[in-house]
């Protein structure tokens, strides 16, 4: 089920230029009501259900409705997210609760660097077969 917003808890991220649910979003789903000051979903039937603007809101004022046949009624499941982790409460319908933490990042935010190691790129070979990252081709 998509993401829906609880409007006594959403603030509007107060009013900055985007809430962080529009930030992260991404399918851009999650906009501002700006006469309200409340986010909202403005088309529901195309969210992914990926968690991400539940699991950055700093109000926790969304949540997603998850599908019966693996969340079944009654059921709920609660990410809260800290500077370093997120811990996610899983309840049962028969009331037990289960609590996974996992690390947000391993490593320093912006320090991943993907073509480290990689060749540099040969534009004369472009359009014949191969990958970037696959094995030398002789031929």
């Amino acid at each position: 089920m998509p993401s829906f917003v609880i409007t006594e808890k959403c603030d509007g991220c107060k009013a900055q230029d985007k809430t962080a649910c529009q930030y992260i979003c991404p399918h851009d789903l999650m906009t501002l009501n700006r006469e309200k000051m409340k986010a909202y979903n403005q088309e529901p039937e195309q969210c992914w259900e990926c968690f991400n603007c539940v699991k950055i809101c700093p109000q926790q004022a969304i949540e997603v409705r998850g599908y019966s046949d693996f969340v079944p009624l009654g059921s709920s499941t609660i990410p809260l997210r800290g500077t370093d982790s997120i811990m996610w409460t899983i309840k049962f319908r028969n009331g037990v609760l289960k609590r996974f933490k996992f690390p947000i990042r391993t490593t320093a935010e912006g320090s991943v660097d993907p073509y480290a190691g990689k060749p540099a790129p040969d534009f004369s070979t472009i359009k014949k077969p191969g990958y970037f990252t696959g094995p030398a081709r002789s031929e």
